[in-house]
């Protein structure tokens, strides 16, 4: 009988479902490598990212937009209009606002030029808990891939990829949750 208790933990650690981001703080991110990829935002940590992002994602900014630089064990960069690495959004940039929130696999950064307040649209996913450890507290973190890595980890490879993923639609949870409400009434 007591081989039975190992697998029967480990059957109910994994039936345990985790807890759900607050929605004004979750964004989805449906991508062409085949699914969505949910990201919890941390506003306690970058709460000038966190907005951006939300106002762009609102705003249709991301949808269509590719995966312009992608590292095989480093990570994948989007959030550039232009496809190139050099574009932006029409917004300022934003201040740095790092942290010591450890990169690993998942981790959202703003991507910058050398310039620490150079921050405007793009960003990057980490690949593994390795690959961007050092940059951690010299990039500014704002969140955390919490469901659907595996599609990030499916995005074309190259710098930049000869057929690159895309971002299809970018949405905030919060505001298909209205609107779930909104067609229920």
């Amino acid at each position: 009988m007591p081989r039975f208790i190992l697998p029967s933990l480990i059957a109910c650690a994994l039936s345990v479902p985790t807890l759900a981001a607050e929605p004004e703080n979750t964004l989805h991110m449906e991508v062409s490598s085949g699914g969505r990829v949910v990201i919890e935002l941390l506003p306690e940590l970058a709460p000038g990212h966190v907005a951006r992002a939300k106002q762009l994602s609102r705003a249709g900014f991301y949808d269509g937009v590719v995966f312009h630089r992608v590292i095989e064990g480093f990570m994948a960069q989007t959030g550039d209009p232009t496809g190139t690495g050099t574009g932006g959004s029409e917004e300022p940039d934003l201040k740095a606002e790092f942290s010591d929130y450890p990169y690993r696999r998942g981790t959202l950064g703003a991507a910058r030029t050398q310039d620490p307040d150079s921050a405007n649209s793009q960003f990057f996913i980490c690949f593994t808990d390795e690959g961007c450890s050092f940059l951690t507290g010299q990039y500014t973190v704002y969140g955390q891939v919490i469901e659907g890595m595996e599609y990030i980890d499916k995005v074309a490879k190259g710098e930049p990829p000869t057929k690159p993923d895309r971002i299809v639609k970018m949405t905030v949870a919060a505001d298909a949750a209205k609107a779930t409400e909104k067609d229920a009434d």
